[in-house]
């Protein structure tokens, strides 16, 4: 199947966004929403976006502001920012309460959408979700390193670092393979490294991230935590995640999952932070069942 990339036209710029067309009966929209760093729409939803339209269902996956082929906007790029970002793309594509699913930074952009007064979706999908805890470092020392961290992100210097490790071909192969994203490096075939590579050569790679990170990454902790108000969440939501999750431990989505009234937890043994690329089988089968319940 061949997906389409399509501009949608927002108030402030041009969006860039995959559109896969549903194969057979349209079952409904479905909104896939990528994480931070060195990622885009392709990266994080080329696998499961096929899957999802040809089960039927108009899936549309954007670039987010900075990131791809989407350029920077002329606002900060906050989590707030980011949140209202997602009802632009919503009415700019002209979805019909679409199931909105969030991978990472989008998981968090997701959650606040669904938090948001008068926001329009049928169901909620997060993976690895940021939002589901209120410290970048959890255990043993975590205030100390948190401290450390904002400061790093704050001078600027960690985002010196990324930008050079991302513009070397050595250092980002080591990165990419360092366990973090997923279990099994060979997971990432040629053409994912290729264009994880070329996200980081791009003019504007880190910069987006970059900003939201200052904006989130404070002394004292991580300004958008969503674990108060998950409770008010009235749609039916489903929680993906790794159990390996470096990024955002396993015991935050579990947490979670107890605070979301009727919310489904699928914790995938081994899995890491890119859990839709570590173990494709169990979550595109996740996925397609929630949205199956739905219908």
């Amino acid at each position: 199947m061949d997906a389409e990339r399509r501009a949608l036209e927002l108030s402030w710029g041009r969006v860039s966004a995959w559109w896969f067309p549903p194969q057979g009966r349209p079952r409904g929209d479905v909104l896939l929403l990528h994480g931070g760093g060195l990622d885009n729409a392709s990266l994080s939803w080329g696998g499961l976006a096929p899957v999802l339209a040809a089960s039927g269902y108009r899936v549309v996956a954007p670039d987010a502001p900075g990131y791809g082929s989407t350029p920077m906007p002329p606002w900060p790029v906050t989590q707030d920012r980011l949140v209202v970002f997602v009802g632009e793309v919503i009415e700019a594509a002209g979805l019909k309460r679409p199931v909105i699913g969030g991978l990472s930074m989008g998981g968090g952009m997701a959650l606040g959408y669904a938090l948001t007064p008068g926001a329009s979706l049928r169901g909620l999908i997060v993976l690895g979700s940021y939002g589901l805890t209120g410290q970048f470092i959890s255990g043993r020392g975590a205030p100390l390193w948190n401290r450390v961290t904002s400061w790093a992100i704050q001078s600027g210097w960690l985002g010196k670092f990324e930008r050079g490790v991302a513009r070397n071909r050595a250092l980002l192969r080591w990165s990419v393979d360092s366990g973090s994203l997923v279990r099994d490096p060979a997971r990432l075939d040629a053409a994912m490294r290729e264009e994880i590579a070329r996200e980081g050569a791009s003019p504007h790679a880190f910069e987006a991230f970059e900003q939201w990170q200052r904006s989130e990454v404070l002394p004292e902790g991580l300004r958008s935590n969503y674990v108060p108000r998950l409770h008010e969440i009235r749609v039916p939501t489903l929680i993906v995640h790794g159990e390996s999750d470096q990024g955002v431990p396993v015991e935050a989505a579990r947490a979670a999952a107890a605070e979301i009234p009727g919310a489904e937890l699928v914790v995938v043994p081994g899995g890491r932070h890119w859990v839709q690329r570590d173990a494709p089988g169990v979550v595109d089968a996740a996925v397609l069942g929630f949205l199956a319940r739905l219908a």
